[in-house]
């Protein structure tokens, strides 16, 4: 999920071909370097599961706000497995969001709707919508596997409270997808995320995320406690505010299929 992924002449501005490096050339080959650095960082951690409270904000300022369960199962062989719970507010109560992802093709989701009691698959035509109203997309909620974009070092940059960044970009491997291409800044000494700004298929800038209040569990795992997405096309926004990471946690497998889906509670 986010959480979680040009220029000479400013973000948004064309870059000098001469500077690209060509195909296969060192800026990619950087680009593609650091994306695999920052994911050998975070392997391992098993499970986790969180509180997340999504503040939606229409452009002016009012705002309505969901409480969510979130389960992570991480995978060896494949992408990582996420479910998203919804507690409230009452008329979403139940709602939940299933992710298999996948490294080598596109992710699977599926959706259990307690007021119809069903299952429904989100295909890939409708991964550009909202998730439950978020400025989130279904696609944005996608596992960010590094196989599933290619890269390009663009610079380095100071990013906000003393940290140094490396900027890349990176372009969807997906023709579907409602992105062009993303650029994303990670400081240099943990590769973490701190902003990506999202291009649509015009190169419009579509949207930005912004992260903050890391924490680091068991020494090693670094982790979110807010994310903010805006959409500068409409004017609204989406708070996420992350509580209570747990790690290690007796979380079934089970939960992570369809059939799992209409037992959540």
């Amino acid at each position: 999920m986010p959480a979680q992924e040009a220029w000479a002449g400013g973000p948004g501005s064309p870059a000098d071909p001469a500077d690209q490096g060509g195909p296969g050339g060192p800026s990619e080959e950087k680009g593609l370097q650091i994306a695999r650095d920052a994911r050998s960082q975070d392997e391992g951690f098993g499970n986790f599961s969180a509180g997340m409270t999504m503040v939606l904000r229409n452009k002016k300022g009012q705002e309505s706000v969901r409480e969510v369960r979130v389960k992570v199962l991480e995978a060896e062989d494949d992408g990582n497995k996420s479910l998203f719970v919804f507690d409230q507010p009452r008329d979403a109560r139940g709602t939940a969001l299933l992710i298999h992802g996948h490294k080598d093709r596109q992710d699977d989701q599926w959706l259990y709707l307690p007021a119809l009691k069903r299952v429904k698959r989100i295909s890939s035509s409708n991964r550009s919508g909202s998730f439950m109203g978020s400025e989130f997309t279904y696609e944005d909620m996608t596992v960010q596997e590094v196989e599933k974009y290619t890269y390009r070092y663009l610079r380095d940059e100071p990013c906000g409270d003393g940290l140094d960044c490396v900027v890349t970009e990176r372009i969807p491997v997906e023709k579907g997808s409602v992105y062009r291409r993303q650029l994303v800044w990670r400081d240099k000494s943990a590769l973490r995320v701190w902003k990506v700004e999202y291009y649509d298929r015009k190169d419009a800038h579509l949207k930005t995320l912004t992260v903050a209040e890391y924490r680091q569990y068991l020494d090693r795992y670094w982790r979110a406690g807010s994310m903010a997405m805006v959409n500068h096309l409409t004017g609204k926004s989406t708070d996420l505010v992350w509580t209570d990471y747990q790690f290690g946690t007796d979380i079934d497998d089970r939960d992570f299929t369809r059939t799992g889906l209409r037992r959540v509670r």
